[in-house]
């Protein structure tokens, strides 16, 4: 593939925090491509206003908001517009690019595509989460205003966009069915860790703090997440069960993480649970490979049951067993790698927990499945060639110069790989054309 130039555009993550678009620009810079990634700063780490993480150059804007009810929504997503507007203005008028590649949610970003497009720009639509869905989830509705305007944006979206990327066949059919987009323009790109780089570490036993056992949540901790049905569970296991051999590490964040705190504190489970936060990929290794179960308590809602978390993919790649609910999407995913449990009750996924702890032969009978899944179909490598084709058939051989990156202390790289550091902190399409490609046999695959 010929030199080209990409625009990242994410709001709700910072970079390179964000492990999919993280991939998805290495995958691209590999074929020659100059990335560059408009996001949010983040709070502790991923602050500064502008670096060159791995020869990707990263435009942060401060967020002020954070969503929580309809209204900071809206005055989250209108900031994050107008900063991203005057971000994309600023890479126009000095670096250029080609492709404005937008990752939601949220939908609202087809406003700053619309114009683009006409000015001869390729829009990529990369759909990360289902909206409608994540309305619906959060507050309870599928009626009113918003939730009709969150569609309109969608299927809009689908329309502008001269190819639109899904993580899994659930959303696929979406696209097709509700967006009404043409099934050759959309494409899955899974969220698969790439295991030449997220690979299992020796066992960190510090890290139990003197407990036999130790389960594991990694991911977000908003209101559809169902981080407090881990809470739930432990009480269950430890005041029900009276087991108190069982540790319990939370790694993540998010707009439920106090409130977290608070409930743990209130059911008297607080000495058996760590809350960690976010860490980087050594930290998180270390946890996985420490574990002995790995825990995906996300809630029977619509959203969760169309969506591929990004979680499993982690806990398999390091071959552990999982304990989930029983979610369409996760058991495309996981498989037999997985204990699934009915009707989202916190009680019998403790006892699921339990039944896992005490049976060190299932656990690795499952850790296997798990790793054998991974190697032989959901890994990265499968996914960068389809993203890879995408954008091929997108830009043809359509050849653009590329300029050297500079900064102010000169040349830093040639172009083509960028693999020099300038600043910041730590290094951080299956082509969907025909039902018997590798996605039918291995399942849908995008959230933590």
């Amino acid at each position: 593939m010929t030199a080209f130039r990409v625009v990242f555009l994410v709001e709700n993550m910072s970079f390179p925090r964000d492990r999919r678009v993280r991939q998805e620009a290495a995958a691209l810079q590999g074929q020659g491509a100059e990335v560059s990634v408009i996001c949010p700063r983040g709070k502790e780490h991923d602050t500064a206003a502008f670096e060159i993480v791995d020869g990707v150059r990263v435009y942060r804007y401060r967020q002020p908001w954070n969503g929580s009810g309809a209204f900071s929504y809206v005055a989250e997503y209108c900031w994050a517009m107008l900063c991203a507007f005057l971000l994309i203005l600023r890479i126009w008028t000095t670096a250029g690019f080609d492709v404005l590649h937008v990752a939601n949610p949220p939908d609202l970003f087809v406003g700053l595509a619309a114009p683009l497009r006409l000015l001869g720009k390729k829009i990529i639509y990369d759909q990360h989460d289902l909206c409608p869905e994540m309305f619906e989830a959060k507050f309870g509705r599928r009626d009113g205003f918003l939730y009709a305007a969150l569609l309109f944006l969608e299927r809009w979206s689908y329309r502008l966009a001269d190819l639109i990327i899904v993580t899994n066949e659930s959303f696929r059919d979406i696209a097709i069915e509700r967006g009404k987009a043409p099934a050759d323009k959309v494409c899955i790109v899974r969220n698969g860790p790439d295991l030449d780089k997220f690979r299992a570490v020796p066992p960190c036993p510090v890290l139990k703090r003197g407990a036999a056992y130790l389960a594991v949540y990694v991911g977000v901790m908003g209101k559809q997440d169902g981080v407090d049905r881990v809470l739930l569970a432990a009480q269950h296991i430890i005041c029900v069960r009276h087991r108190q051999d069982i540790r319990f590490a939370l790694l993540g964040t998010g707009e439920c993480f106090d409130e977290l705190k608070r409930l743990s504190h209130s059911l008297g489970i607080d000495s058996h649970i760590d809350f960690v936060g976010w860490v980087g990929d050594a930290d998180l290794l270390a946890y996985l490979c420490t574990a002995d179960v790995c825990l995906a308590p996300d809630p029977p809602v619509r959203m969760n049951q169309l969506s591929t978390m990004i979680k499993i993919m982690e806990y398999m790649s390091c071959k552990k067993p999982i304990v989930s609910f029983d979610l369409l999407e996760s058991k495309r995913s996981a498989g037999p790698a997985a204990v699934y449990v009915e009707a989202g009750d916190p009680a019998l996924f403790g006892d699921a927990v339990l039944n896992l702890m005490d049976d060190a032969q299932k656990r690795k009978q499952l850790g296997e499945v798990a790793w054998e899944r991974m190697q032989t179909g959901l890994q990265w490598a499968r996914s960068r060639e389809v993203l890879w084709a995408g954008y091929e058939r997108l830009l043809g051989k359509r050849r653009v110069p590329i300029r050297p990156l500079t900064t102010r202390s000169g040349v830093v790289g040639d172009g083509a790989g960028f693999h020099s550091r300038v600043t910041g902190s730590s290094n951080r399409l299956l082509w969907k054309g025909r039902p018997e490609d590798e996605s039918e046999r291995f399942g849908n695959h995008t959230r933590l």
